[in-house]
């Protein structure tokens, strides 16, 4: 890994150095808000602390595309939670990937992809031992292998093919939002681009748009397949089309309408949101900050993106300095287990109701 980073050209080595100034600077916000706690019990104090875990496994693609900005926002945000073992499993990884792996302070980087690198991250390999997360995007593969392990590793989601849906009315530009749908469907032919507008003249004109930026796109053929996936969707207000988003729950949100400040607080369903018509998706995906690791396929409805939340758990503590003081909260607790038929649990508690 060090060789590498040696060895790739100085304007490759700042791009990877500089999106990791921002993912760690994002990652290190997110832990600082996340404060270990205390309150007064009974005779003592109860509180939560939060522990990261021992030891991450970060997949990162690289059938199709190497993708070092997926071992960025992966190993990285893992670093900041604390993880004291962080392991990259990646197939063929390129001279970049490796350069990212150490500048993400990575310790191993495992060359194998699919559902076979998912066993070895889970189940541990000759001198690799298992880990006790395995986090990142993947195809359909690791996808599954993921969803089988996940009884004995934690997984941070069964993420699908990537989305794009774009809330926009007739404010925006077509071109742009063209643009956007692009980007998104060159990732795979299997994603899911998605214009939801009230506005039937801008369907018409970024319908308009499109054939003419693939015209000149080296990646058209997977862009074009992927297209076919989408839709453009009229709906009969902005009203509607706001709700129809929240039923869609996509991965990435791009919202282009005249008041955005009006919209935004009524979306509430979506891996990430970007804001007005110059916070593009690609942004996101390269390092803005927050990460992109995403939730797909509806399950934004209720799962979040990848952050350092992953990597921890908040544990809970007590302790009793007091235990006169504590003595008519062990006498409660007898009684409630008493409810539930528990003796031996009620007795344990009566030996504590000390006066």
């Amino acid at each position: 890994m060090r060789t590498a980073l040696d060895a790739v050209p100085a304007a490759d080595r700042a791009i990877l150095e500089s999106a990791a100034v921002r993912i760690r600077a994002f990652a290190r916000a997110q832990r600082e808000a996340l404060l270990d706690t205390e309150i007064a019990i009974p005779g003592g104090r109860a509180g939560h602390r939060f522990i990261p875990l021992a030891r991450a496994g970060c997949y990162v693609p690289g059938g199709r595309y190497p993708l070092p900005s997926s071992l960025l926002m992966t190993a990285i945000t893992a670093r900041v939670a604390g993880v004291a073992s962080v392991v990259v499993a990646t197939p063929r990884p390129t001279p970049v990937t490796l350069a990212a792996a150490a500048i993400a302070g990575a310790d191993v980087v495992l060359a194998a992809g699919g559902a076979h690198a998912v066993a070895a991250l889970s189940y541990g390999v000759e001198a690799l031992p298992p880990v006790d997360i395995i986090v990142g995007p993947g195809n359909r593969w690791v996808t599954a292998a993921k969803q089988l392990v996940s009884g004995r590793t934690a997984i941070d989601m069964l993420a699908g093919p990537s989305e794009l849906t774009v809330l926009a009315d007739d404010s925006a530009d077509p071109a742009l939002i063209a643009a956007d749908l692009l980007a998104q469907s060159e990732h795979d032919t299997d994603a899911v681009p998605v214009l939801v507008t009230p506005s039937r003249g801008l369907i018409e004109r970024v319908n308009e748009e499109l054939p003419r930026q693939l015209a000149t796109l080296p990646t058209a053929a997977v862009a074009r397949a992927a297209l076919a996936n989408g839709a453009a969707v009229l709906a009969a207000s902005l009203d509607d089309a706001i709700t129809l988003t929240n039923a869609i729950a996509p991965e990435h949100l791009e919202v282009m309408v005249a008041d955005a400040d009006a919209v935004v607080p009524r979306l509430t369903a979506y891996g990430a949101l970007f804001i007005g018509s110059h916070a593009a998706e690609v942004l996101g995906d390269y390092g803005a900050g927050p990460n992109h690791v995403l939730p797909t396929g509806g399950t934004a409805r209720w799962a979040a993106g990848l952050s350092v939340l992953n990597f921890l758990r908040a544990r809970t503590w007590m302790r009793i300095d007091d235990p006169a003081a504590a003595a008519g909260l062990a006498r409660e607790i007898a009684a409630f287990a008493r409810l539930e038929g528990l003796e031996a649990h009620a007795r344990a508690a009566d030996r504590r109701a000390v006066t």
